[in-house]
């Protein structure tokens, strides 16, 4: 990490100093406002995207947002939020890179903030709610920096009415297996072939590490959830997928995994514009797209396909009260 950014706000918060430390010979650099450097015009994001700057800040505002329609794992309240804006990896297909002028990490030092904001929310519900990290950013790739998921276990083992998902792609799970297993805490990663992992997923673990992970993680008592999203298609799909279901189904034990959930690739029309400029030869963003309801994805046929295909392994190895649709 060449240069760190920070808000004249948070200089002093103890998490500052702690990520400063980390980072002596970094140039730190005092801002007013982290807007001012991640919302510029005119970034080089693939420049940025292969040495990016470490932005320290404080988050005002709106801390804990809905989730979208149609995302959940079961729960009637469901919300999510954004410790961190940006990934560590480098995923063709990620809707960040559609999203943001920089490919520059931001980080919130505030999490204490994070958590009084999900204390309340959570205490509006009679019933339990779920509250999803990782919809910004990997939730786990820069844990050895922010010391995030010990701040989020620390507080949701004292919120046995609020659920907590974590979704990654990342094996840095050390704080997991440093502690018991929270009851109320998800463990979910993202699947997909090696192939692909390869291919589309740069600089993320492979599939065998990711697979390694959650042996690790179950073993120890964590619930884990497994995530099939986004589907990609290749011509080879249903060898490519038949393989990977056989991969995950022989090294977990299925039944006790908390959630499975199922998604075709799909990104907002705008974003899907914008990472066809970035990667005008990328061979998954020239596959088969059309636009449907305002979003960029498969033609209704081929999703069917793809869908049904995928359902039908499922159904062979997963309960229907494991299962979770991404719509």
């Amino acid at each position: 990490m060449d240069t760190v950014y920070i808000e004249r706000e948070v200089q002093s918060h103890p998490r500052t100093l702690r990520i400063c430390q980390r980072y002596p010979n970094a140039r730190h650099i005092l801002i007013d406002r982290h807007g001012d450097v991640f919302n510029a015009r005119s970034q080089d994001f693939r420049r940025q995207k292969s040495n990016p700057a470490l932005i320290l800040a404080y988050k005002a505002g709106r801390r804990v947002h809905a989730t979208p329609p149609g995302y959940h794992i079961g729960g009637r309240h469901n919300y999510y939020f954004s410790h961190m804006l940006n990934c560590v990896y480098d995923c063709r297909y990620c809707f960040l890179q559609g999203m943001y002028q920089s490919a520059n990490h931001v980080v919130y030092v505030n999490s204490e903030d994070f958590m009084r904001d999900i204390s309340e929310t959570a205490a509006q519900h009679d019933t339990d709610s779920w509250f999803f990290s990782g919809y910004d950013c990997d939730s786990l790739a820069l844990d050895p920096v922010t010391r995030f998921v010990d701040d989020c276990l620390d507080h949701f083992e004292h919120l046995p009415q609020a659920w907590l998902e974590l979704r990654t792609k990342s094996t840095q799970i050390r704080p997991l297996l440093a502690r018991p297993a929270l009851p109320n805490v998800v463990v979910a990663y993202s699947l997909s072939p090696q192939a692909i992992v390869a291919a589309e997923e740069h600089g993320t673990p492979s599939l065998a590490k990711r697979l390694d992970a959650l042996q690790r993680l179950q073993a120890h008592g964590w619930k884990i959830g497994l995530r099939f999203d986004p589907l990609l298609y290749a011509d080879n799909f249903e060898a490519l997928y038949g393989e990977l279901f056989d991969t995950v189904f022989a090294s977990l034990d299925i039944a006790a995994v908390h959630s499975v959930s199922l998604g075709v690739f799909r990104l907002p029309k705008g974003f899907h514009k914008k990472l066809l400029r970035l990667y005008p030869k990328a061979r998954l963003l020239a596959a088969p797209i059309e636009a449907r309801e305002g979003m960029m994805t498969y033609p209704e046929e081929v999703e069917n396909r793809m869908r049904s295909f995928c359902q039908s392994r499922l159904d062979r190895a997963v309960r229907q009260d494991q299962f979770f649709p991404c719509s």
